[in-house]
């Protein structure tokens, strides 16, 4: 069921959080998670997820519409499943640079192509289309503009009028 155990239900240092469980389905220990990622590196067989105080390896993951059915390693009783309901999920940085992660935008600076700074990303607000960060300027800017991320520098594509003021 869970590689190690500890008493303290805060999760370790460096985790994140990457969803929270749903409902149990079925009798044999599966259940709903509602994960902020699709990565395989999360989702896939082996992948290992710490909730409320244990890390649990994935042994079966399926998409179910807008979230994941999951059958923990070890864990094949719906009892042990509805004790997880409603807890926070989390788990290790992945590390894919093909991917921008939320923890690394916020404080990041951002700036245009030409190098003039725009802002400090703040917040990323979650959006159906796709997340749009916040910056400290009061600038809005969606995230399919960022180019590169690096050691705290975001640049972005931004098409003309993005920062014009109203």
């Amino acid at each position: 069921m869970s590689t190690s155990s500890t008493t303290n239900s805060q999760p370790p240092h460096g985790l994140l959080h990457v969803g929270r469980v749903g409902r149990p389905h079925g009798v044999r220990g599966e259940m709903y998670l509602d994960l902020f990622s699709d990565h395989p590196l999360r989702t896939g067989k082996g992948a290992k997820l710490w909730i409320a105080g244990t890390w649990y390896d994935i042994a079966t993951s399926k998409k179910s519409t807008d979230r994941w059915l999951i059958n923990f390693a070890g864990l094949t009783d719906r009892n042990l499943a509805e004790r997880l309901t409603n807890s926070d999920v989390y788990g290790e940085p992945i590390d894919d640079p093909s991917v921008v992660w939320v923890h690394e935008l916020i404080g990041s600076v951002v700036v245009d192509s030409a190098g003039v700074s725009h802002g400090t990303c703040v917040a990323v607000i979650d959006n159906p289309a796709h997340p749009i960060m916040e910056l400290d300027s009061g600038f809005l800017v969606p995230t399919p503009f960022i180019v590169s991320n690096d050691n705290g520098r975001v640049v972005i594509d931004a098409p003309e009028g993005l920062f014009d003021a109203d």
